[in-house]
């Protein structure tokens, strides 16, 4: 292994020709290292998603109402219905496997144009009636002041959270917004709360550019009776949430006679399904990575293999003298082979190297550049495991090893007396 003439001979035979041994040992350069800058990319991909989803509840579902589909109990098709306020105690009482379950409505028609007023600054943002427990399925950063709490729910406070978009548009960049007032859709509301979301899921629009009001308070300010927009629900521990959807789905249709068969009438959003396709998704991608950066690999491989063949056939004589002073086959494959393996290996250490350090020069950039407040990223430090380049390497040994083969099966083929006549 450490002999250095041998060494010597494998230096000699691939500098002969250096632009050929140049330009072959290029297809592998560029093999692993679009192998890596792919790896590295979708990795950075998967970070940025990641990120911005990370603290939502995993094992929660979302429920809203439609038209139904299907005649049931004297009703006629395509009826319009609600979920009740009187429904979040039914479920609870019936449904052991609920954890959370907090409604949500919208402003409807008073989220349209501008409906959101300070002085002379006007907007139009959306507006939410929320419950405490929802910032614990869609958690949120409380900038200034607080989130609703439950005796804003009872007493049916006239207050308000904001986002930061909202904050924008209605004060000052320095002013302390809380204890300020809006006139939203006609009625006056204290701002109790600035909060940025921590997650890039959005719920009938997005967190910064919406107005969240006690649930309570926007079913008495806006008559809407007991009416729920949207329910949101998680399972306990070891519950699977589509077992927790299909039992709340039940419940509902039977409290307010929807036939059980009606798929229109109420429909769902299962979170833990979602992310499960997400990772499905990413996987995918990073199977496609290899499919494609080792087929690349393959093609420069295949390069190395057809020149060692050619260099064979210089060396033919060679191969004789050394085959008649005593030279066993598997000297010469181990000669041949190691050839080969130098070659791939010093251009695919290259690659790799050129390729990891690419993706931190680009993470570098990234971090200097920095994230500005309420910015989403969909692409964040793009690099490769340890185990990705370990695997990088074993498969730049291997194809050598591969590479070299067929070159070393033909070489102890020639017979040195043959050999020693080629000229």
């Amino acid at each position: 292994m450490f002999d250095i003439d041998r060494w010597n001979e494998i230096w000699n035979a691939l500098a002969k020709n250096k632009i050929r041994s140049l330009l072959t040992a290029f297809g592998v350069f560029w093999g692993i290292f679009m192998l890596i800058v792919m790896a590295g990319a979708g990795k950075g991909l998967e970070n940025g998603v990641v990120q911005g989803v990370a603290r939502f509840a995993t094992n929660s579902a979302f429920l809203w109402t439609d038209r139904t589909s299907e005649p049931y109990k004297g009703f006629k098709r395509g009826r319009y219905w609600n979920m009740e306020s009187e429904d979040i105690q039914y479920l609870k009482s019936n449904v052991p496997e609920l954890e959370i379950i907090t409604p949500k409505n919208f402003g409807g028609r008073f989220s349209s144009g501008p409906n959101v007023i300070r002085g002379k600054k006007t907007g139009a943002f959306n507006v939410k009636g929320d419950y405490p427990d929802y910032v614990l399925i869609d958690p949120c950063t409380v900038l200034k002041g607080r989130w609703i709490n439950e005796m804003d729910i009872r007493d049916k406070r006239k207050v308000c959270v904001i986002g930061e978009k909202v904050f924008e548009s209605m004060f000052e960049k320095d002013e302390n917004p809380i204890g300020q007032y809006l006139k939203i859709s006609g009625v006056y509301y204290q701002v109790v709360g600035l909060i940025k979301p921590e997650t890039r899921i959005n719920i009938n629009g997005r967190t910064e550019e919406s107005v969240s009001i006690p649930f309570t308070t926007m079913l008495q300010t806006y008559n809407m009776g007991n009416q729920v927009h949207f329910l949101a629900i998680t399972a306990k521990a070891g519950v699977p949430v589509s077992v927790l959807e299909e039992k709340v789905k039940e419940m509902i249709k039977k409290k307010h006679s929807i036939a059980p068969t009606d798929l229109q009438a109420l429909n769902s959003v299962n979170i833990e399904k979602e992310f499960k396709q997400m990772s499905g998704l990413f996987l995918g991608i990073q199977i496609l990575t290899w499919i494609v950066g080792v087929g690349t690999l393959l093609a420069g491989v295949i390069g190395v293999s057809n020149i060692m063949l050619v260099i064979i056939k210089e060396r033919t004589k060679e191969i004789g003298v050394q085959r008649a002073i005593g030279a066993t086959p598997r000297m010469i494959i181990t000669q041949i082979m190691m050839e080969s393996v130098v070659l791939t290996t010093v251009a695919g250490y290259l690659g790799l190297s050129l390729g990891v350090g690419l993706l931190e020069l680009v993470n570098k950039i990234m971090e200097s550049a920095g994230t500005k407040p309420g910015e989403e990223v969909f692409f964040s430090n793009p690099t490769v495991s340890l185990t990705v380049a370990i695997a990088a390497l074993i498969v730049l040994i291997v194809a050598g090893l591969f590479a070299g083969m067929i070159p070393a099966t033909r070489a102890i083929k020639i017979k040195p007396i043959d050999a020693l006549r080629e000229e």
